[in-house]
């Protein structure tokens, strides 16, 4: 298939597919984000109601931010802009009952009725950001300008908190970027007062980006705090809607990491708070009328501590629910603890707390096989009771659950995209259905464990491959922590089979460090990056070689991007026999200009390991000279110029250390673009990639 065919069907694939899906806190009703078809990427706001087992549209964006005669033409245009950059509701967020939702849509702010419909816009004094109601549903809160403000029943608009220089109410860069937190602000159950967190990014060190094709735009200032620099400084308080302020005590210079928080009718606030290592944690409860912390668990680990997400929470009889890891009597896996005792099976991998069915947890979590993400009922009050498991068919499950009502979303090898089927009381009473378009094929990739560490892999051939004809093999990875590649979800496999069907036998190989297998397996790459998963991926090539000897492992290119151009970009440098050119996708080559939570949680601080950081680096690998001439392997390095977070600095240094060392490359540097391309810059640059590839394994 042509590949414009194939971009153009596979974001037919997705738009509309239901997305961020909930469930009411008494499991009535299910909300979701859907656009209305293959050719639609506007997602609306929907409900299905489970009384009556119907859905019904509540927000339509093109309605909301439609043309209206009436209006000034100023104002007309104003809107119409609006509509195009909107692209439709992004986010939702409701009170503690589920009546009401509010969302933000072009940077102006809805108010919408769950049970009536009834939708209205509320005033607000600048572009809305992470709206939000009490719990009660008569307030709102949302952030503009750096300052968090309060909107009464009565539409009076009000700041509760707000100063120069200064943010309230968000995440700063390191809580949304390495520890998922993007929340900056959490209501009191009761609706009179809000947890906040105050950001001063004043000591963080500051990047200047510049875009060379809008020469005449002043470069863009961002904090960043890289490896060894200073981070934000983040506090919390908890502010009355009357005026009254209490700062939140805790040993921050020791644990500057906000990595949780939350706030639920079951207890007061709960923190997970890490030190700038990440070796150690701990689980802290709050009292908001003193703000005076009380430490209620401690997280430990010589390597580092990998929280759950959805914990710490109350669960109903006041335990906490607490993430931790078994690494004793032959168990190595990640469960839950409520008030240190152990609630999952110590054979389960949890990756995730997906709700409640009534007292009982319901997790997301593998069970012996990476590939696969199944969910799991977790009994939390019945002492000895097993835990059941709500998926069978092999693939990709998640989970939002309330009252009585769990959404199971699947997918599978055997199906395409995502399907989401609604149970209440343990029987299926619907379905949400996708809109999308069905894709015309369906990839079959072959998965298997292999070596001794059973590294997941895979392998997939093109359409129609008579066996016996050897064919060159593309190494498509990532590898990096946080992230896997082999799974079985066919949605994973589509751009993939694209690349199969020009002739490649594409290889996936998650190596150690990735997730799902055991935390062990995760954490066996600390202080040691390169080693460990450069030879993980050399030794499963290998071992794949010997159960498919169609793989040509003469002919081997290997594409990567972001961690994973920093992987090919290593591959070649590191095992030229191996390998025999590399796409380098906006690629790590120098892990101290890399941000500090992610980089120094593996490596170490700058200033107290420059041997591991050295080890590490592209750059002194690039600058050496190849011992031999035919070891100097081509590279097609490819960078977006205002990337804000892989800057492209990381290229440029890796390019003029091959150019200094006599190694042949050539780069792209792509204007106007950040970390990923996107649109037909993707599809040319696709084409650009796939006849570098070919060339060079000829």
């Amino acid at each position: 298939m042509d590949y414009p065919e194939l971009a153009a069907r596979t974001r037919r694939f997705t738009y509309g597919a239901p997305r961020a899906v909930t469930v009411t806190s008494d499991g009535a009703r299910v909300v979701f984000l859907r656009s209305a078809g293959p050719e639609d990427s506007s997602d609306a706001l929907w409900v299905y109601d489970v009384a009556t087992r119907a859905e019904r549209r509540l927000a339509d964006p093109a309605q909301l931010l439609g043309d209206d005669v009436d209006l000034p033409a100023a104002e007309r245009a104003l809107r119409e802009r609006l509509r195009l950059s909107a692209g439709g509701i992004g986010s939702y967020a409701m009170d503690a009952a589920g009546v009401i939702a509010v969302f933000p849509l072009g940077g102006r702010l809805f108010r919408v009725d769950l049970l009536t419909g009834d939708l209205t816009e509320l005033r607000t004094a600048g572009p809305a950001v992470d709206p939000r109601p009490d719990p009660a549903g008569r307030r709102v809160a949302y952030v503009t300008g750096g300052a968090l403000r309060v909107i009464e029943p009565d539409g009076t608009d009000a700041v509760l908190a707000g100063e120069e220089g200064v943010t309230w109410g968000l995440a700063e860069f390191i809580g949304a970027e390495e520890f998922h937190r993007f929340r900056g602000y959490w209501w009191a159950p009761d609706g009179r007062s809000i947890l906040t967190a105050r950001v001063d990014e004043s000591r963080v060190p500051r990047w200047h980006l510049h875009d060379p094709s809008q020469p005449d735009q002043p470069p863009t200032s961002v904090a960043y705090p890289h490896a060894g620099a200073t981070n934000a400084k983040v506090t919390l308080h908890v502010l009355d809607l009357d005026g009254g302020w209490v700062d939140v005590h805790w040993d921050r210079e020791t644990y500057p990491y906000l990595v949780e928080a939350s706030w639920t009718e079951q207890g007061g606030p709960l923190l997970t708070v890490l030190r700038r290592l990440q070796q150690h944690g701990l689980v802290i409860a709050v009292d908001p009328r003193t703000g005076e912390t009380q430490v209620h668990a401690e997280l430990a680990d010589p390597r580092w501590v990998e929280p759950v997400p959805g914990t710490p929470q109350h669960l109903v009889d006041g335990r906490v629910l607490v993430g931790g890891e078994l690494a004793h009597d032959g168990y190595d896996s990640r469960c839950l603890f409520a008030d240190g005792s152990l609630l999952t099976p110590p054979n389960l991998y949890v990756r995730r707390v997906a709700g409640r069915l009534g007292a009982d947890l319901v997790v997301e979590a593998s069970e012996g096989e990476p590939s696969e993400q199944h969910v799991f009922r977790i009994p939390v009050s019945h002492a000895g009771a097993q835990a059941q498991r709500l998926t069978a068919e092999p693939g990709w499950h998640v989970a939002h659950a309330a009252g009585r009502t769990v959404v199971i979303g699947s997918q599978t090898l055997e199906h395409a995209g995502w399907q989401y089927t609604i149970r209440h009381d343990d029987a299926v009473i619907g379905t949400i259905p996708s809109l999308a378009a069905t894709p015309p094929f369906a990839p079959r990739p072959v998965l298997e464990r292999v070596t001794d560490r059973r590294l997941p892999t895979a392998v997939l051939y093109p359409r129609g491959h008579v066996a016996g004809r050897r064919l060159p093999v593309l190494v498509a990875i990532y590898g990096g922590p946080g992230h896997q590649e082999v799974v079985a979800a066919r949605a994973r496999w589509m751009e993939k089979q694209w690349w199969a069907d020009a002739g490649f036998a594409v290889v996936t190989i998650d190596n150690r460090g990735t997730p799902g297998v055991a935390p062990s397996f995760e954490k066996a790459i600390h202080r040691r990056f390169s080693d460990v998963i450069l030879t993980d991926q050399v030794d499963a090539l290998q071992a794949l070689a010997e159960k498919h000897p169609d793989l040509d492992l003469d002919r081997v290119a290997i594409r990567g991007w972001s961690f994973g151009g920093w992987l090919s970009a290593l591959a070649v440098l590191r095992r030229p026999d191996v390998y025999r050119c590399a796409v380098v996708g906006a690629p790590v080559t120098d892990w101290e200009l890399y941000d500090t939570a992610y980089t120094e949680r593996y490596l170490g601080l700058p200033a107290e390991a420059p041997e591991v950081y050295g080890h590490n680096s592209l750059i002194e690998l690039a600058a050496e000279p190849p011992v031999r001439p035919e070891e100097a392997r081509p590279m097609l390095l490819v960078h977006g110029l205002v990337d804000d977070n892989v800057v492209a600095a990381h290229t440029l240094r890796l390019s003029a250390a091959l150019l200094g060392s006599g190694r042949p490359h050539s780069m792209i540097p792509l204007t106007g673009a950040t970390h990923m391309a996107a649109g037909g810059l993707a599809e040319k640059l696709l084409r650009i990639e796939l006849d570098f590839i070919r060339r060079s394994v000829s």
